[in-house]
């Protein structure tokens, strides 16, 4: 077995919540993962994690992070419409997604057996994770056909699969006259692994100028002003953790938060290791043992739900 342990704001949603991806990831990739929070020192709060192997658990899963292809898949007989989702201009969403960007269309769309929902929506599709060596890991809380809460933020013309190729893999602008492949817009967790390792191994969370996300990370929210300046129209990027969205994304595929009242959320820290398991129902706080609890509101951006720092309700 081998540990380590990451700096986290508990106050950022996205990242109490991308710390349960880590640890739903190491358990997949390595085995016998257990991961808990240790605020004994507060000012430099970790979360401790810990799976089979000799290898840094963080490093492990941000590798395989790096190395994975997004491909979105839908239902048997999914029928795809050519008609693009509606766009939304103050959605705060991809900044990225306008006639500059080097698209090469979408994906080969994979059909499956075990879609998690009735039928499928172009923009909500789910996505799996394809890596070399590994299963397929399906991602996709946001299409989820139960009576759970999908807890899906993002909006407007964006779909699942292009924000997670984004997270991975960064964006380009189209190729201009004699380029082969365009400019570089923004980085995503491949070039973090490429170029900034071993920080990135010791500090998961750091951030980079980001397009469109699936609105996890408080530092990079927003809403319009009424003053008349948005990051859209103006094209600017926001400070976000590519990391801290993508394995967001991966913790809540079997746990949510518990929104009590409209836009209310609450969830907690959990003060000792816990398998994955246990972990997702100690996010929700709803149970006892050593738990800090936290509750913020979803901020509204266009059509967009937004993640904003949250306040502690108690501590135990």
């Amino acid at each position: 077995m081998s540990e380590a342990s990451i700096p986290v704001d508990l106050f950022n949603p996205g990242q109490v919540f991308a710390c349960l991806g880590f640890l739903e990831a190491a358990d997949v990739l390595l085995g016998d993962a257990e991961g808990g929070f240790d605020w004994s020192n507060p000012a430099d709060v970790r979360f401790r994690l810990s799976a089979n192997g000799n290898a840094n658990p963080f490093g492990m899963v941000l590798g395989y992070l790096a190395d994975a292809t997004p491909l979105r898949y839908a239902p048997m007989g999914f029928v795809e419409s050519s008609a693009k989702p509606e766009g939304d201009a103050e959605a705060g969403d991809d900044s990225n997604d306008d006639e500059d960007d080097d698209e090469a269309g979408a994906s080969t769309l994979v059909p499956s057996e075990t879609f998690p929902a009735p039928s499928g929506d172009v923009s909500s599709l789910p996505i799996f994770l394809k890596c070399s060596g590994y299963s397929d890991v399906a991602i996709g809380h946001w299409a989820d056909g139960t009576s759970r809460n999908t807890f899906k933020l993002y909006s407007g013309n964006r779909s699942a699969e292009k924000i997670a190729c984004a997270m991975v893999a960064g964006t380009r602008a189209k190729p201009k006259k004699g380029q082969t492949i365009g400019d570089l817009k923004t980085r995503g967790i491949s070039h973090l692994w490429a170029e900034r390792r071993e920080e990135l191994i010791e500090r998961p969370f750091l951030p980079t100028p980001l397009g469109g996300s699936f609105n996890f990370d408080a530092r990079g929210a927003w809403t319009a002003l009424d003053a008349g300046y948005s990051p859209n129209t103006q094209k600017h990027q926001v400070a976000s953790s590519p990391v801290v969205q993508m394995l967001a994304a991966w913790g809540l595929e079997h746990a949510r938060p518990f929104e009590f009242g409209v836009r209310q959320v609450r969830y907690a820290a959990w003060g000792e290791m816990l398998p994955p398991m246990l972990a997702r129902v100690a996010l929700s706080g709803q149970d006892g043992a050593s738990r800090k609890i936290f509750r913020f509101e979803l901020a509204l951006s266009g059509k967009n739900k937004i993640v904003t720092f949250s306040q502690q309700e108690d501590a135990s």
